[in-house]
């Protein structure tokens, strides 16, 4: 089974992350040096990114998310802070990533440094940069890699054009064979907006459930970018226009934002983590402090 691994640090990792390989449809104008991050060569790379999504999009169904969500909807996994659950990323490493051979941890904070740069005015969307991927302790808790990483989509209805693998994956999902979420619209009313769609479930979704439980005193663009951060069908492929509401299309430009920062704040130049720790502490301390609920 795919999966992701609980490492020491330097640890190899083998294959690639299925939310960062395959994305053709990525504007490259905002990609830096684009196909260093992506490998589209055909092979073993290719044929266990495909695995990886054949196995996401035949079994995330509206059933699987609803029992997700009221698995860990008790939000009962673990008590620990926001900088005990960045700890934890140290010994995690997505066994599939093609583009980083450290832990996830320095890649939360290569991204908040990038957004601090490049907006030292909105220390709230630097601790989004921190925040972001701490729902892949999922894995922790013994969820497979399709149900923690990759692209994400809404259940509920039929799959649109941009959905990665989409013509070729969806074949054994039972709810395409179900007239109540096989339209384009499947159970849900036009434009009823993002908040009352059902998302395939992973670290994204897990995350802004834990923001919400938690009461993180963030701002609405915060939670949008947590939530949809993988959601690339809609924020880069402009796909599923006919679920969004007038509130999802004014915060879409502040998920494409932060997606910059997120793809391309990856190199080999490790940040001091013991240095900006009291910096994030702070942050912390100020918009999600204590011990939560996870």
């Amino acid at each position: 089974m795919l999966g992701m691994s609980v490492l020491p640090r330097g640890a190899d990792m083998m294959g690639p992350d299925p939310s960062l390989v395959y994305r053709p449809d990525v504007d490259p104008e905002v990609a830096k040096d684009k196909a260093s991050f992506r490998n589209y060569t055909s092979g073993p790379l290719l044929d266990r990114v495909f695995t990886t999504y054949k196995l996401m999009h035949t079994h995330q169904t509206v059933d699987f998310v609803r029992s997700k969500h009221a698995q860990f909807g008790g939000f009962s996994y673990k008590k620990m802070t926001v900088m005990e659950a960045v700890d934890l990323l140290d010994g995690l490493l997505d066994e599939s990533d093609p583009d980083v051979d450290f832990p996830n941890s320095f890649h939360a904070f290569q991204t908040a440094e990038g957004i601090r740069k490049a907006h030292p005015d909105k220390d709230w969307f630097h601790l989004v940069g921190l925040l972001h991927d701490l729902g892949k302790v999922l894995a922790l808790f013994g969820e497979p890699q399709w149900a923690v990483v990759g692209d994400t989509f809404p259940v509920g209805c039929r799959p649109q054009a941009s959905v990665v693998f989409r013509d070729s994956t969806f074949q054994d999902n039972p709810d395409l064979q179900d007239p109540r979420y096989s339209t384009e619209l499947g159970m849900y009313r036009p434009h009823c907006g993002l908040d009352r769609v059902l998302m395939s479930w992973g670290h994204d979704e897990y995350m802004y459930q834990v923001m919400k439980f938690n009461k993180f005193s963030l701002p609405p663009e915060a939670f949008y970018m947590i939530r949809f951060h993988s959601f690339y069908p809609w924020h880069t492929g402009s796909d599923y226009q006919q679920l969004c509401s007038q509130q999802d299309l004014a915060m879409l430009p502040w998920v494409q934002e932060f997606n910059k920062f997120d793809l391309y704040t990856k190199c080999p130049d490790l940040p001091d983590v013991d240095k900006l720790r009291p910096y994030y502490q702070g942050l912390i301390d100020k918009y999600c402090p204590g011990i939560l609920s996870w």
